[in-house]
């Protein structure tokens, strides 16, 4: 992210300079230098109310999730997907450790729980490599799991909603449909490229036990997570909850519209009910939660101003004019506007800087949260990962440097859900 930010913020003062030099200023314009100085400033305001306003609707939602995990709605969907993932990792046992921190890791993806997925995600990979044979290189099954959590299927995007309500969506939760159907494409071509990629690479006999040490600071902070899901459920109740899955794709893109307004009024009551059912002292837990969505609401004010400015600068400058017009002319071709193009190449390099990108076009009058370009830039971010990161933060966890086909496999991916996103947005919502 500090070369994207540093070039951004680079090419916009050498484009807005080259404009400023070489133009002749007409009676009244404004000169390009003072637009993109300008263009800082509204943008660094910006991104402050922007989270200000986030603060209440991340609070809301982080809360209703924290009832459902003391209720412990995670330990129920990881003992029901436990006998599909024997099947996805022929090469871990059932009862390893490493199975039961990547059924909690998916877990807590398909809920949106981002959070509470990392921990279990790098446990998870520390696992693994107790069974790697070749240290330092990556395993089959570490490139699943890598090539399934970059693509994992989400059921509630919630910070995408979150950050929709706070810029003033008539349908906040109307990206649900569209996020559900492109994940489970991604999840699924993740599946396939990993297993077609894999006929085709080796690993390398060189690798040895001297070219990887775990370092013990590296599971301090997991020691205490319980990654061991309880006795799983009977494999036809696995179907079946698949079979359920699979039936919401025809069911959301036939009444997606009518099932949008539904959504985040019988959320709240379905999980608050759900944790009131299952003991859960339901107010304690919400406000415990809710104490979180205002920490990460607040946290991410100054990763807003960088990013926020930078985009503002590029736009501007007309650096971003530059690039997007050539690749827009095509993309648009195919259902992928100009305007949604920056957050399709930046949202697999960088997390913060594609909320940003989210964020700075769901704010435009021109575009808002409610349009095409809306729906489809919302898709983008609840469906898709910041796949260098994962690769970056799980791989580095383990010390992998040969990763084989995992970059391959999760691009593919990428690619799967962003083509994905388009046609089920531009069905529902074009």
């Amino acid at each position: 992210m500090n070369a994207v930010f540093l070039a951004a913020v680079m090419i916009a003062f050498a484009v807005a300079g080259f404009r400023q030099v070489t133009q002749t200023l007409t009676v009244g314009a404004t000169a390009p230098m003072d637009a993109l100085g300008l263009a800082m400033i509204d943008a660094a305001k910006g991104s402050v109310t922007l989270a200000i306003g986030l603060v209440g609707v991340m609070a809301l939602f982080l809360g209703l999730m924290k009832v459902a995990e003391a209720g412990g709605l995670l330990a129920i969907i990881a003992k029901t997907v436990r006998p599909l993932m024997v099947r996805l990792f022929p090469d871990v046992p059932a009862d390893h450790p490493a199975m039961g921190a990547m059924i909690m890791n998916i877990s807590a993806n398909v809920l949106g729980l981002g959070n509470a997925a990392t921990p279990f995600g790098i446990r998870a990979m520390q696992e693994l490599d107790r069974l790697n044979p070749q240290k330092g290189t990556a395993t089959n099954a570490m490139v699943m799991f890598l090539a399934i959590n970059t693509s994992s299927v989400t059921l509630l995007p919630t910070g995408v909603i979150a950050l929709r309500a706070s810029a003033g969506s008539t349908d906040p939760a109307g990206i649900m449909p569209t996020t559900l159907f492109a994940t489970i494409c991604s999840t699924t071509v993740a599946i396939l490229a990993v297993k077609l990629y894999q006929r085709f690479t080796v690993i390398p006999s060189e690798a040895t036990d001297s070219d990887h040490r775990l370092e013990e600071t590296a599971s301090m902070e997991l020691g205490d997570l319980t990654t061991e899901p309880s006795e799983p459920y009977p494999g036809w109740v696995s179907a079946l909850a698949l079979v359920v899955v699979a039936a919401l794709v025809p069911v959301t893109i036939l009444y997606g519209r009518a099932i949008a307004p539904w959504i985040i009024p019988g959320l709240m009551v379905a999980l608050l009910g759900f944790g009131a059912l299952r003991g859960v002292r339901v107010y304690e837990s919400f406000v415990e939660g809710a104490r979180d969505g205002f920490d990460v609401a607040l946290r991410i004010i100054p990763y807003l101003v960088a990013i926020l400015v930078a985009v503002a600068m590029l736009r501007a400058s007309g650096a971003l004019e530059l690039l997007i017009t050539p690749l827009g002319a095509i993309t648009q071709q195919f259902g992928l506007p100009p305007e949604a193009l920056p957050m399709a190449l930046l949202r697999p390099l960088s997390g913060s800087g594609a909320y940003g990108i989210l964020a700075s076009t769901i704010q435009e009058p021109s575009t808002g949260p409610d349009t095409y370009i809306g729906y489809l830039v919302s898709t983008f971010q609840g469906s898709t990962e910041t796949t260098f990161y994962v690769l970056a933060v799980y791989f580095g966890a383990v010390q992998i440097r040969r990763i084989r086909h995992a970059l391959a496999a999760a691009l593919t991916a990428d690619l799967a859900g962003i083509v994905a996103a388009v046609a089920i947005t531009a069905y529902l919502f074009g």
